[in-house]
């Protein structure tokens, strides 16, 4: 398996798989339409490419996954440099064979040498499978983001 910066030739299939990470998600409570999205996903996809934010797992000429990633900037002075992690997905037939490990590990790199100094990502509250796979590579909260419906009890 060999881990490399995308390509454009690596657009489409890493925006299928965007998709399937969009659907996958509406499981754990994303409020992410996959279909409906497929145009804008793929731009995201090309100016991560092009800004060289985007890492794909591939292994003889297939796409087993891939991650996008970025340093952060803010209107406000911090005292850190934040990079975040974000859509990491491997596609199924290739999971629990180190791909996940390998595109997060990349990623935490390709930040590392950009000059960041503390590493973030999201993930959602309801998916355990993905929490245990960050705490697993020392992830810890730091900030939650809490919702509530409109149409509840309390309004």
């Amino acid at each position: 398996m060999e881990v490399r910066l995308a390509r454009h030739e690596d657009a489409d299939a890493v925006t299928e798989q965007w998709l399937d990470l969009a659907d996958s998600q509406r499981a754990h409570d994303s409020h992410v339409l996959a279909e409906e999205n497929r145009s804008m996903a793929r731009e995201s996809v090309l100016r991560h490419v092009v800004a060289d934010e985007l890492l794909v797992a591939v292994e003889r000429g297939e796409l087993l996954g891939f991650v996008m990633f970025t340093v952060q900037t803010s209107d406000f002075t911090q005292d850190t440099t934040r990079g975040l992690v974000r859509n990491i997905y491997v596609a199924p037939e290739h999971r629990s064979q180190g791909v996940g490990t390998a595109l997060l590990g990349a990623a935490e790199e390709e930040l590392t040498d950009r000059g960041v100094e503390h590493l973030v990502l999201e993930v959602m509250a309801d998916n355990e499978a993905a929490r245990r796979f960050y705490r697993r590579h020392g992830y810890s909260p730091h900030r939650m983001a809490l919702e509530k419906p409109t149409e509840n009890d309390t309004l």
